[in-house]
């Protein structure tokens, strides 16, 4: 009995050869790379304004800009107060217009990258990739 039980680990153990297939990639379509780019646009906006909120509360509630504030009342004089321009409402207002402005880059620059990889593989031929069938 043990040689058939030996027989058959034998035969579980032994892989089929994986399949590789070579292919080129030679075309990005546009507007799935706008769509692409869009999504990771909107991810870095949420990431950035929330990363914002968090930084500026942690700062604020360990008295960091008073301390500054203090700082530069001493050094400038009493009427500077730093407190009226770093005011919650403007250091959000400002990561929101941010946000917006990295949005609209960010999309651009995907559209830009396809049409370029699109140019330049006229050129090139485009980038050979392999897959394996596991």
């Amino acid at each position: 009995m043990s040689s058939v039980a030996d027989k058959l680990a034998k035969k579980s153990s032994k892989r089929p050869p994986a399949k590789q297939v070579r292919l080129r990639l030679v075309y990005v379509d546009f507007w799935s790379a706008v769509k692409l780019s869009f999504l990771v646009a909107v991810c870095v906006a949420v990431v950035s304004v929330v990363a914002t909120f968090l930084v500026y509360s942690v700062l604020s509630s360990t008295g960091v800009f008073d301390e500054v504030n203090q700082l530069i009342q001493d050094v400038a004089g009493a009427g500077n107060d730093l407190m009226s321009f770093l005011s919650m409402g403007n250091v959000m207002g400002f990561a929101f217009i941010s946000a917006l402005v990295n949005l609209v880059v960010i999309t651009a620059l995907g559209a830009i990258v396809a049409l370029l990889y699109n140019l330049s593989v006229k050129i090139t031929g485009g980038i050979l990739v392999g897959f394996t069938n596991n």
